[in-house]
């Protein structure tokens, strides 16, 4: 796989760019604390991101309460207890993964136009990059809640192409889960992921890509070789 091929990547948060499964511990075991609920670990939280804050949320609820699902109520001020609590805690607990950084100046010194595309809320996206010095490397940004829809539907590769103003096919998808390689599919993207991310407990090399990296700078390195 050569830089050359494309003209943009766009690039997952979670699992990809930054570990943020230490931010997800503390903030879920604490909303969970504020409503008398037993703690999660980190592997069954592990296993549950990648879907959005509604699915996580609504897992984390079944799962400490032995299958039984949440009401309206019970979510309500779960989700609320969960974003003030993310929200003062932001990549506390979140270290960038190495070879991200060697990677973004890779890609972007090939001349890539370069997206941060997640299904985390809005509003923590663009703290979390500021916070990691990698908001610099993303002038398109969108959350979970940008459009009507999330991955692994196709609508938001779709829309953030159009952002872009690339081809699909030009386009590299860069995740670390099976809702990144569905969705890059569906859009007609080509797609790496990466060996180290969450992908919902599930080995990564079961999931249809393109390939699988070990590092975002893998990418760059691959591409070098392949040079005359």
């Amino acid at each position: 796989m050569n830089l050359q091929d494309f003209d943009a990547a766009i690039i997952d948060l979670d699992g990809t760019l930054i570990d943020t499964i230490g931010d997800f511990v503390v903030a879920l075991n604490r909303m969970l604390d504020d409503l008398g609920l037993p703690p999660i670990d980190r592997d069954t939280i592990a296993r549950m991101i990648g879907k959005g804050s509604e699915h996580l949320i609504a897992s984390v609820l079944r799962h400490v309460r032995s299958g039984e699902e949440a009401d309206a109520d019970l979510f309500a001020r779960a989700f609320a207890r969960y974003q003030h609590h993310y929200l003062s805690i932001n990549g506390q607990h979140a270290p960038v993964f190495p070879g991200v950084v060697e990677g973004l100046e890779a890609l972007s010194a090939a001349g890539l136009r370069l997206a941060c595309l997640t299904n985390k809320p809005t509003a923590f996206v663009g703290p979390l990059l500021a916070a990691k010095a990698l908001d610099r490397f993303f002038p398109v940004v969108f959350g979970g809640d940008a459009f009507e829809r999330k991955k692994p539907d196709p609508l938001p590769l779709l829309k953030t192409c159009e952002a872009l103003g690339t081809r699909l096919e030009r386009t590299l998808m860069v995740g670390d889960s099976s809702n990144d390689a569905r969705a890059a599919r569906a859009a007609g993207c080509p797609v790496v992921l990466v060996s180290y991310g969450y992908n919902h407990g599930e080995p990564i090399g079961k999931v249809d890509a393109d390939g699988v990296i070990d590092s975002i700078a893998q990418l760059a390195r691959r591409s070098a070789s392949t040079r005359p």
